[in-house]
């Protein structure tokens, strides 16, 4: 019976990891996608609130929607809401789509959602949590071998706790350190940082438990049963 609860708790725990990394899987190709853009030609540049660009061509901007021209020919438009996008560059120059209304969540001015953009783009190219991984695998991994049906909890509850602490900014991962001068810029690097230390952590606690759970099972487990013969 004990072992049976074991098996459910972990089998919950790596779907959540499963599911995170697919999660991840879905937006690295999207980025991949829009990279995979910029080598066609496009005459538009459109940048969203998260930072990404996306190379294009972009046909229609009415209605509270932009549209544009897919990647695959073979494919109809994209069409986005414009909610998501803050501006489309091409030869003629910059048109801003993002406006301030803080009835309808945009608390930032434009000024601000720039440096704000600057910094989720920072972080998301530079920024690397490699102590959330490597110290949510341990920790993981020494769950894991306890054998116990509440081994899931440590590493869930570092990845949750991991986002609370200060990022550290280093310079080496600011494209201009003039945008340091800017708090919009520091809360957008954070927002990002934390949200990949999050993901890396999850990652690191789901390697290190399932290692862990495979010593008790593979290895401690049988030698156990061994003694006991």
């Amino acid at each position: 019976m004990l072992m049976c609860f074991i098996i459910t708790i972990f089998e919950k725990f790596l779907t959540t990891v499963m599911h995170k990394i697919f999660s991840f899987i879905i937006v690295s190709l999207l980025l991949l996608s829009a990279s995979a853009a910029k080598s066609q030609t496009g005459n538009d540049t459109i940048l969203l609130i998260n930072g990404t660009e996306i190379i294009t061509t972009v046909y229609d901007t009415t209605f509270g929607n932009v549209t544009f021209k897919n990647s695959k020919p073979e494919k109809d438009p994209i069409t986005i809401e414009s909610d998501d996008v803050y501006s489309i560059r091409n030869s003629k120059g910059e048109s801003i789509i993002y406006h301030y209304d803080s009835a309808a969540g945009n608390d930032l001015t434009v000024e601000e959602m720039k440096y704000y953009i600057k910094g989720e783009q920072d972080a998301q190219k530079k920024f690397k949590p490699r102590g959330a991984f490597w110290t949510n695998m341990v920790v993981g991994a020494a769950s894991g071998v306890t054998g116990s049906f509440l081994c899931p909890l440590p590493p869930f509850a570092f990845t949750s706790l991991c986002g609370l602490p200060k990022v550290k900014i280093k310079h080496s991962t600011v494209s201009n350190l003039e945008y340091l001068k800017h708090d919009t810029y520091i809360m957008g690097y954070e927002k990002v940082a934390r949200g990949k230390r999050k993901t890396k952590s999850l990652l690191g606690g789901g390697i290190g438990l399932v290692a862990g759970l495979g010593i008790v099972w593979g290895i401690l487990q049988p030698n156990h049963s061994a003694l006991l013969q």
